[in-house]
């Protein structure tokens, strides 16, 4: 009997200290989650439990007859923890397949976890009235649920445990489940034999009731090695969390050790005495201590590095696509998965008007890290965890990654600009071939034609022509015009433009073109509004190619319009740019058609070219601006095209003689 008395004390004092790891653990991490809430509470019960069992043996040990406090506390303490164990281990359980696995709960299982609560709530208001001596009496007929019930506690538990094996993906998962289970069936056999021994005191119940304190752990003790060893829930990236919890639970139990050791020798020796001498010991366990722990950790931070050594290798394939918006993603994605943490922002070049990152729900601590390059700062690494602070090793290795990060950037930018030449080269060739085929073409059939249309002008001349003749050739007329217009329109698009750096007064061509169209536009009954900026604006690009620009834009908006409508031409200056928008009021763009309107040759008029378009992005390309199409507007129909162009510097005005 009393090596199963200090085999029960071992092992509440040993459940004591895991659940009280798990909480600490838990609360380090803070994430923002029901299911880590629940879980926070469940642990917290199962620490009760242990803590009153750990203090009613201990006041056992201590006197003779426990004080009437001393026992009201332990009691409260394991009542409060049994009363609130069925309700959060079904809870927890649901939170869990809810959040992890995004099952839903039936109508039956959320009627079940309301009256499991409710149950539980009653049973604590019960059990309040043994806090007052005068109901002392009725404390023993406390807990309904918690003291008759604790072997289907543990079933339901095991059934929990069950189905989620069953429904586990991953062998990790899997294999923690499974060991779930095997613990909460053990633990139920052996509280269903303690609840059937008549005299709980005998040698058997004794036994069971050890066993089961022993058994009670293993969940806890589970939960602690796949947090620590296979990063269950994310916990194990807390490294400095976990040492900082070891080295405190280590102390405590050597400071007890030094305690019981003072009180077992007192009859013999002085206990300030013995506590000195055990306490001067430490100093010759330090170098051996350090023996042991120095290689488990410089093994730890050697892996630490060679992971971070593959991920920048990983990172450095990455930057050699040419893509560094892609390349920061890709590394945002395996620093948050590499080192567990909750966000990763890279900021290349940095953006003052960020806000700094933070951990989820404003929790958590973030890192920020200032990526250097030739002693200025060019971007910022931002790393925010969910709780703890980020350990030593894991802030060594992202300030690494931070010294690698403008390389792998600037890396980025050369194969990026590579990729941009050998493309401008591959378009400037196929341009080039392009712009022979259509001067031949144009050479061969431009002849032939211009020769019909001089023998149909003249015969349209002949007052002789019957009518039904001369309304043909009218038509063959202007179909030899369409033919001429198109193949000058191919011409144009093949046709490189020069003058890039000239001086063209955008305003005054502004004006000239809608003057030019609004004649056509009228007879279409398009309206064309231009809304003029109240200073001269000139842009650097030649006369022929801005004028392309403003008539093909303008053109495709009246045509967009069959049946009347609006243009609105805008000119404005943006800082050094000049912001040109064409917006009309016809049906809009689809998606599907924004994605192709600037390719040639597409086009969804029955008599178009498509090269309108695909002359003005080539044009706004060659100047070295930019176009964007937006449809619809915000009236849920219209189109409105965006071009930026560089602003031409004011000319300098000549001194006064």
């Amino acid at each position: 009997m009393v090596y199963l008395f200090y085999a029960r004390l071992i092992g509440l004092t040993a459940g004591t200290l895991v659940y009280l790891f798990l909480i600490a653990l838990i609360l380090g991490h803070r994430r923002p989650r029901l299911f880590e809430r629940l879980l926070f509470f469940l642990v917290l019960a199962l620490f009760l439990i242990y803590a009153g069992g750990l203090l009613e043996i201990n006041a056992e040990i201590q006197y003779t007859w426990p004080p009437e406090a001393t026992r009201w506390l332990s009691e409260a303490l394991l009542a409060l923890g049994l009363a609130l164990i069925p309700p959060l281990v079904w809870h927890t359980h649901y939170a869990y397949r809810r959040q992890i696995r995004g099952s839903r709960a039936s109508v039956f299982s959320r009627a079940l976890l309301v009256s499991l609560y409710l149950l539980s709530f009653t049973e604590m208001v019960a059990g309040a009235r043994f806090f007052w001596p005068w109901f002392a009496a009725g404390a023993h007929r406390y807990l309904l649920v918690g003291g008759r019930g604790l072997p289907l506690i543990a079933l339901m538990d095991a059934v929990f445990e069950f189905q989620d094996w069953r429904a586990a993906e991953g062998k990790k998962e899997c294999a923690l489940f499974r060991s779930l289970f095997f613990v909460s069936a053990s633990l139920t056999v052996l509280l269903a034999l303690h609840r059937g021994l008549a005299v709980p005191p005998s040698l058997p119940g004794a036994a069971l009731a050890a066993a089961a304190v022993w058994v009670g752990l293993l969940p806890g003790a589970l939960l602690i090695y796949y947090a620590l060893k296979h990063n269950f829930l994310e916990y194990g990236a807390q490294r400095n969390l976990v040492y900082a919890l070891s080295a405190t639970f280590l102390a405590l139990l050597y400071l007890a050790l030094v305690h019981r050791i003072s009180g077992w020798l007192a009859p013999v020796f002085p206990p300030e005495a013995t506590a000195s001498v055990l306490l001067f010991v430490l100093i010759f366990l330090f170098e051996p201590l350090e023996r042991l722990i120095g290689p488990v950790l410089h093994e730890r931070l050697r892996e630490r590095m060679d992971r971070t050594q593959r991920l920048s290798i990983e990172l450095q394939g990455e930057a050699r696509h040419g893509d560094l918006a892609r390349l920061l993603e890709r590394a945002e994605g395996l620093i948050r998965q590499e080192f567990g943490l909750a966000a990763v922002r890279i900021s290349i070049p940095r953006d003052p008007a960020l806000k700094p990152l933070e951990g989820p729900g404003g929790l958590g601590h973030a890192a920020r890290i200032p990526l250097v390059k030739d002693g200025r700062e060019v971007g910022l690494l931002e790393a925010a965890t969910t709780g703890a602070f980020l350990t030593g090793e894991t802030t060594a290795a992202l300030e690494f990654l931070a010294e690698q990060m403008p390389a792998m950037a600037d890396l980025c930018r050369l194969i990026e600009e590579k990729l941009r030449l050998e493309r401008e080269l591959a378009e400037r060739e196929r341009m080039a071939m392009l712009g022979q085929m259509a001067a031949s073409v144009s050479h061969n059939l431009r002849n032939p034609l211009s020769s019909m249309k001089t023998i149909l002008q003249l015969q349209l001349e002949n007052r002789d022509l019957p009518e039904d003749v001369r309304h043909d050739c009218a038509l063959l007329l202007e179909e030899i015009n369409r033919m001429n217009a198109k193949l000058s329109q191919l011409l144009t698009f093949a046709k490189p433009t020069a003058g890039r750096g000239q001086r063209t007064e955008a305003l005054a061509l502004a004006k000239q073109t809608v003057e030019l169209f609004r004649h056509d536009a009228e007879r279409r009954n398009v309206i064309v509004e231009f809304q003029a900026p109240e200073e001269e604006i000139a842009v650097r690009a030649s006369e022929e190619a801005l004028g392309e620009v403003l008539s093909n834009l303008v053109v495709n908006a009246i045509e967009a319009q069959p049946d009347g409508g609006r243009v609105r031409l805008c000119l404005v200056r943006k800082g050094e740019r000049v912001e040109i928008s064409v917006e009309d009021s016809g049906p809009g763009i689809s998606a599907e058609m924004r994605a192709r309107i600037f390719q040639p040759f597409f086009t969804t008029k029955a008599s178009g070219t498509g090269l309108g378009l695909a002359i003005v992005a080539r044009r706004v390309e060659e100047i070295g601006g930019t176009i964007a199409c937006e449809s619809p507007l915000e009236t849920g129909k219209g189109s409105r095209f965006r071009v930026t162009l560089p602003q031409a510097p004011a000319r300098e005005k000549a001194p006064i003689p």
